[in-house]
């Protein structure tokens, strides 16, 4: 009897993840995101969910970030965890500015890495679902059938969806710090994201 492969999603960082993983053919397809996005898209996150602390003020929450005083950890410590793995044939790494960018490319790279063959139908349905607008609207994506666990009053799960949000929401001061704190905590990687390479 031949297993069919099975999808995991996880949001865990490379030092806590299952160990017989790294001796497995298993395939990890990385998604990583400017880091300000994150910090902003997981302020409104914390705010809506149930199961995370209150995150008090966007200046307070700034701060816990930057220390790694967050749900899973330093977002610092997790990228470079993962990325010691980049270069290895069974490592995929996307960004967020890839998606929105060329959702229909990252597609066809997605299949390829995962040796799956679509056709161009098949391709344009995947994209048509897999738009930020679409799965906003799809209650299989958006939370809301999970009223109990997510306030969406305070925030939706599904907020905007756009890079560069961050800017609605750092201060100059803000924007300069945090951009001194990720140089000395991504050396090793510098230039190898898109956000390197703008502000």
């Amino acid at each position: 009897m031949s297993l069919k492969p099975r999808h995991i999603t996880s949001h865990l960082s490379k030092k806590i993840f299952c160990r017989s993983f790294f001796s497995s053919k298993a395939k990890v397809i990385y998604t990583v995101r400017d880091p300000k996005d994150v910090l902003v898209s997981l302020y409104y996150f914390s705010k809506m969910t149930i199961f995370y602390k209150d995150p008090g003020t966007f200046e307070q929450f700034f701060e816990l970030f930057l220390k790694g005083e967050i749900p899973y950890g330093s977002w610092f410590d997790h990228v470079n965890g993962w990325m010691e793995l980049c270069g290895q044939s069974n490592f995929l790494l996307l960004t967020y500015d890839n998606l929105k960018q060329d959702l229909r490319g990252t597609v066809e790279k997605i299949c390829k890495f995962l040796g799956e063959e679509l056709d161009d139908k098949a391709i344009d349905l995947v994209v048509k679902h897999a738009t930020f607008e679409n799965m906003k609207d799809n209650k299989m994506a958006n939370f809301s059938l999970l009223a109990d666990m997510f306030d969406q009053s305070k925030s939706p799960f599904m907020r905007k969806g756009i890079s560069g949000d961050w800017r609605n929401h750092f201060t100059v001061a803000q924007s300069e710090y945090f951009d001194r704190v990720y140089r000395e905590k991504m050396k090793k990687l510098a230039g190898c994201f898109p956000w390197d390479k703008t502000d």
